[in-house]
């Protein structure tokens, strides 16, 4: 019959272990079969200085200790060990044989639990489980790791592509109409030197540009008739009018968890500090302030915009306006940072 040979256990060249007994024969009889398995052993006689060892050495993949020692008994050490050090294997050791006590080490996270006095073979096999254990559990978190960093850059990928495509869209909208060609990046423009005026920064900074960008979405779904009618609209024409901010925040609805500012900008920026704005008829500070931002953005650069019903005025006597509405239509604060800022540098173009 072929001759059995114990198993080895996995240990990576030259891997840390420390061995925890207040017997000083068991602990040299411990360390002397573990390093011939390859261990770098480390030793201690108490829970206490166990403790003080592993701040020293870091980390191991393995630790043997006694249930029953002074200062600080096993399961105590166990305890303190499993929340400093989860991804070190644990076995614990007993002179007694107590089922319950082995089922309670299980429980609090050992990874195995043996007997006094333990034969080379078993403590053998015994360690080749607990870190073959302990490999599979670290390459599955390293694989769902890897596996949740691919699906962030895909999701990421994903909302690229979206923005994209919607702001082509933008584009399509005012290329159709002369005389708001522009309109969606000159907002974005006034509503971020507003804000920065106003202390934002970073995110949110970046949330106010793309929701100033395409505050206007929802007017694809506006009839060219009614976008470009000389005259007084009509009621119905005007309800397709005020529909354009739900229809944009449809449209914008994947950006909801991203970019959440940028959809109540899309919603509310037609709100009024008095509630005769759309859709919601929001007042005051309910209204918020991003879109209070682009508002005053929209505003200003509606009024010095030629549009079908009407010429576009001077940028004094639009500035004059903003500040006339201000408190009933507009946020105060907001016209006043827009004020101090205007005139605000445009970039240059870039012909393709």
């Amino acid at each position: 019959m072929p001759t059995s040979h114990p198993a080895q256990p996995v240990v990576a060249g030259s891997a840390k272990c420390l061995v925890v007994d207040d017997e000083p024969g068991v602990r040299g009889f411990l360390i002397r079969m573990l390093q011939t398995q390859g261990f770098q052993c480390f030793e201690a006689s108490s829970g206490q200085e166990a403790l003080r060892v592993l701040e020293r050495i870091g980390e191991p993949p393995l630790i043997v200790t006694d249930m029953r020692m002074p200062e600080m008994d096993g399961i105590s050490f166990l305890e303190v060990v499993r929340v400093r050090y989860p991804d070190t294997s644990v076995i614990m050791l007993s002179g007694v044989s107590e089922t319950t006590t082995a089922v309670d080490c299980l429980h609090r996270g050992a990874a195995d639990f043996l007997l006094k006095p333990v034969s080379m073979s078993e403590l053998q096999a015994r360690v080749s489980r607990a870190l073959e254990k302990r490999a599979l559990v670290l390459q599955n978190r390293g694989y769902q790791e890897t596996l949740e960093r691919q699906v962030h850059e895909q999701a990421v990928r994903i909302q690229e592509l979206f923005l994209q495509g919607v702001q082509m869209l933008a584009r399509a909208l005012e290329a159709k109409d002369a005389y708001t060609r522009g309109h969606s990046i000159r907002v974005s423009q006034y509503a971020v030197a507003t804000a920065s005026r106003l202390g934002f920064s970073g995110v949110s900074l970046d949330g106010i540009r793309l929701g100033g960008e395409l505050h206007d979405i929802g007017k694809i779904g506006t009839r060219e008739a009614v976008l470009h009618k000389p005259g007084t609209l009509t009621e119905e024409e005007f309800r397709q009018i005020t529909e354009h901010p739900l229809l944009g925040e449809r449209m914008l609805s994947p950006l909801a968890q991203e970019s959440p500012d940028v959809l109540r900008i899309v919603r509310s920026h037609h709100e009024r500090l008095d509630g005769r704005g759309f859709p919601d008829g929001l007042r005051g500070e309910k209204i918020p302030i991003e879109a209070r931002i682009v508002a005053v953005a929209d505003a200003f650069d509606a009024m010095t915009t030629r549009r079908p019903y009407r010429e576009s005025r001077p940028p004094t006597d639009a500035l004059t306006e903003l500040r006339r509405v201000a408190g009933s239509q507009l946020d105060p604060d907001a016209v006043e940072a827009f004020v101090e800022v205007y005139p605000i540098p445009q970039p240059a173009e870039v012909c393709v």
